[in-house]
């Protein structure tokens, strides 16, 4: 089985041959950055099972695109320090961002499903007249941006850095994903986000997850077997990694982080219909 997935503590015990199977063989895919991975399995299915982000996966739902999703988290994050200002042209908090312009790299990226939605739900923010200005298209083609997005201009050459726009005032604000800027300029919009984080936390019960592993619906109906060990076998690496909480296993501890985010999806008209947890597995 061709599989696409990060190197995290509950994968590498698989990837260095430490957990292995009498009937499965993985071969593993190295894609780096993990999320490069996304649209060509989205698009052409160019592997049997591969790490993928939740917006990507829900919007695939939405549009037949053939993919079923495991209960296997493989990365997940609290969020509430991703959006970023710079300093230097005054504070920026959660009750101004009505008509600002925000970069993100797309505004399908499920870090942003995240941050705007604890923007909107738990701290007021009028996201409504947002000038939302991102760099690439998302992974699943049908899926089109809501109006109040447009591209960054890219034939343009201070166009195309998200931090140098930022910094030069052509952004007011930018979402980062996992590899955050390092400038002592550019401050969290959400003020003192680990304990804000941790706040977040003891009202919901849980990190937002960025990224799950999904098995193409072809493969699921000829070899049914093989996907139950997969899943098998990933579990088994997550619990030789001390079945870390904030990457859960299984359906019921998955369900929650995925009808919140379904919620967010609906109000950001990233998807069009509430999907179900149970229509995804």
């Amino acid at each position: 089985m061709r599989i696409a997935i990060g190197d995290y503590p509950h994968t590498l015990p698989l990837k260095r041959g430490e957990i292995t199977s009498p009937t499965l063989k993985l071969d593993f895919v190295e894609v780096k950055p993990m999320h490069t991975a996304f649209k060509p399995m989205v698009r052409e299915h160019a592997y049997d099972a591969s790490e993928m982000a939740l917006v990507t996966y829900l919007q695939a739902k939405e549009h037949s695109k053939g993919l079923t999703l495991l209960p296997a988290a493989m990365l997940a994050r609290f969020q509430h320090h991703t959006m970023l200002y710079n300093s230097e042209r005054g504070r920026l908090t959660p009750a101004d961002l009505a008509g600002k312009r925000i970069g993100v790299r797309s505004y399908s990226q499920t870090t942003a499903g995240w941050v705007r939605g604890i923007l909107q739900n738990d701290y007021g923010a009028d996201l409504s007249a947002v000038q939302w200005v991102t760099f690439e298209d998302g992974h699943v083609a049908e899926a089109k941006d809501p109006p109040g997005v447009i591209r960054a201009d890219n034939n343009n050459s201070s166009g195309k850095d998200i931090t140098q726009m930022l910094l030069d005032g052509k952004l007011d604000a930018a979402i980062y994903g996992a590899a955050m800027p390092d400038d002592p300029r550019l401050q969290s919009v959400i003020a003192n986000p680990e304990a804000e984080a941790k706040l977040w936390f003891a009202k919901h019960g849980l990190v937002p997850v960025n990224h799950m592993v999904v098995v193409t619906d072809e493969l699921a109906r000829a070899r049914p077997a093989a996907i139950a060990e997969l899943y098998r076998l990933l579990e088994a690496g997550w619990i030789a990694a001390g079945r870390v909480a904030t990457t859960p296993f299984g359906r019921d501890a998955n369900r929650p982080c995925l009808e919140l985010l379904i919620s967010y999806c609906l109000q950001q008209r990233l998807i069009s219909r509430r999907l179900t947890a149970d229509e995804l597995w």
